[in-house]
């Protein structure tokens, strides 16, 4: 147990603590990615260009038509050729124009979402602890994943079909005016009634659509969270109960999906069914027009192809007007984590530590309570001071407070009050990466990367030769088995360190520690997993690197911390007791209890 127990608040689904993110999904929210797009103008605009000149091409087949269909009884066999050879010519340049576009436009989105993907995990893996004690990681990865995959079909393609669209709607207006004046009215006159039913559902669409986004997340947090922890889940044989959690989570989804499908069929078949009971119409009008020689048939097909693209960039934009307020949603929920306040915060302007660190710590009255739980005090009122070098030693039962000092120190969160400082400079004027560099960090459950363990190594030094690596892991009673693994330290150690024991990733995590030979080492509960003959290996190996740098120590096994220079007894989130261990021995109390529990045992079960 330590005493930062990580606590989550799992979202709630739609219309709880998900809908308190902004209510409003309006497609302007999708300028917020005028600063991703920027760098990329030149390909914007030829892009644009690509675009704009297909579209041009479009509305100029309608006139081909028109001059081959009244040149059929009046023009010349030359000259029909003629016709017919420019009609091949714009469909070439029409062909050529739709490939550019489709390059241009796929290729900026591409570019454009992996920047965005690559600032939202720059921002979120920087974020301290407090942040996460909020929302669940996999919510954040269903944002990274989903929420932009979302946005890359978004301004590849809908953003791009969407403004050719709305140039043909434009261009075909105008076209058909000048064709027929008398046709083109007739037309309008359908254009409230296809817009009433776009904004009226589009609201709909637009509630749907976000709850839909926050179903998906919390269905991937919620496969995160039980994949994390599989081997838990099967210990407990809670595999039935956990697939029947994601099974309602994921219907949930699918029911959310669902009504937002339906919407926007309903919305399409109304817009659609409206323009082309209007087209029909119209045809109905122009062809009375053509018998009574109003018009010519030639003009009649022309103002009709005219017409239907009118028709048909009408029902295309009411179709991709869902697919951008999803994609607005998904624009304010990247966003809301790229604009997510550290409760941590960085300075403007970092003190730098002096001559790399001496490693004094001091704690000055400091108070402090977790986030999830405000009204319990992990410190109340600690005072201490560290001197360089000197190895000290956190001791008192699970809960008092001993884990808080490294969360602290590590500036993983700021104290309610009182200041913490580092070589006499508040760790709260440094650049977090600064005072950092000067730790060494060996927690009480090892992380181990899905890597080699050359690299789970290295990753306390990025720098380090192999031969540095090696010697970190002989230092920390790890290189005979990893030379015996099949590919020795190049040997890849699964997801989370599966192939190795719980003592293996430990020893690896001391290694790294041992390598990144920084002025402070915190080591918590560093050899709780080990046997007796690797703690004796690694404590003399600690003890070792402990000289001539300032060694914290949390432990609950109080024969690792006797040979301490100071050993600091915890309680209730105060330091109750202090000395060597001889001296605290003596003195009653706490730890002496605790001395005579756990040597009483050691020597009974010998």
């Amino acid at each position: 147990m330590t005493d930062a127990q990580e606590t989550t608040t799992r979202p709630a689904g739609p219309g709880s603590a998900t809908e308190e993110r902004a209510k409003s999904r309006r497609i302007g929210s999708l300028r917020a990615l005028g600063p991703f797009l920027a760098p990329y103008k030149a390909m914007l605009a030829a892009a644009v260009g690509a675009l704009i000149l297909t579209a041009m091409v479009s509305l100029t087949l309608p006139l081909a038509v028109r001059r081959v269909v009244d040149g059929f009884e009046t023009s010349s066999v030359e000259l029909l050729d003629q016709y017919f050879l420019a009609l091949l010519g714009v469909a070439v340049v029409f062909a050529g124009g739709a490939a550019l576009r489709f390059y241009l436009v796929t290729r900026l989105g591409e570019r454009v979402v992996a920047d965005i993907r690559k600032a939202v995990f720059d921002r979120m893996i920087g974020m301290s602890p407090a942040f996460y004690e909020r929302i669940m990681t996999g919510e954040v990865l269903s944002r990274i994943t989903t929420d932009t995959t979302l946005l890359l079909s978004v301004i590849s393609s809908s953003v791009s079909i969407a403004l050719r669209n709305l140039l043909i709607l434009l261009g075909g207006l105008v076209l058909m005016f000048i064709t027929s004046p008398k046709l083109s009215g007739a037309v309008l006159l359908i254009v409230p009634l296809v817009i009433v039913p776009i904004v009226l559902l589009g609201r709909r669409l637009r509630t749907l659509s976000r709850e839909s986004q926050d179903w998906i997340a919390e269905s991937s947090g919620n496969a995160s969270e039980a994949l994390i922890a599989v081997q838990t889940v099967q210990a407990f044989t809670h595999e039935r109960p956990s697939a029947l959690q994601f099974a309602t989570v994921t219907e949930r989804s699918f029911d959310s999906a669902k009504r937002r499908i339906a919407t926007r069929a309903v919305m399409t078949i109304i817009v659609i069914s409206l323009v082309f009971a209007g087209i029909v119409g119209v045809l109905w009008i122009g062809a009375r027009d053509v018998r009574a020689d109003a018009m010519s048939v030639g003009e009649l097909i022309q103002f009709l192809i005219y017409a239907i693209m009118v028709g048909g960039s009408v029902g295309a934009l009411s179709e991709i007007w869902g697919e951008l307020q999803r994609a607005s949603g998904a624009t304010e929920r990247l966003v809301e984590l790229l604009n997510t306040e550290d409760t941590v915060a960085e300075p403007a302007a970092g003190r730098p530590l002096p001559m790399g660190g001496r490693g004094e710590i001091a704690f000055e009255d400091v108070r402090f309570s977790y986030p999830t739980r405000p009204e319990d005090h992990a410190l109340a009122g600690v005072s201490l001071t560290i001197r360089p070098g000197e190895t000290v030693a956190l001791v008192g039962p699970s809960g008092a407070g001993k884990t808080t000092i490294f969360q602290l120190l590590l500036r993983f969160y700021d104290p309610a009050s009182g200041r913490i400082t580092l070589d006499g400079l508040d760790l709260r004027d440094m650049k977090r990466e600064t005072f950092r560099a000067a730790m060494a960090l060996v927690p009480q459950d090892p992380v181990i990367f899905a890597a080699s363990a050359r690299e789970n190594i290295r990753f306390g030094r990025p720098d380090a030769s192999d031969a540095e690596v090696e010697a970190a892991a002989r230092a920390a009673a790890a290189h005979d088995f990893l030379s015996a693994l099949p590919q020795g330290y190049d040997t890849y150690v699964g997801e989370r360190g599966l192939m190795l024991s719980g003592g293996q990733k430990q020893r690896i995590a001391i290694a790294r520690a041992i390598l990144r030979d920084a002025p402070i080492l915190l080591l918590d509960e560093a050899t709780s997993a080990l046997d007796a003959e690797s703690e004796r290996a690694v404590q003399e190996a600690v003890s070792h690197l402990s000289e001539g740098r300032t060694t914290l120590i949390v432990a609950h096994r109080l024969a690792t911390v006797k040979q301490a220079d100071r050993i600091l007894v915890f309680e209730a989130g105060r330091i109750v007791a202090e000395g060597t261990h001889d001296s605290l021995v003596a003195q009653g109390g706490l730890y002496a209890r605790l001395a005579r529990l756990q040597f009483t045992e050691g020597l009974a079960a010998e």
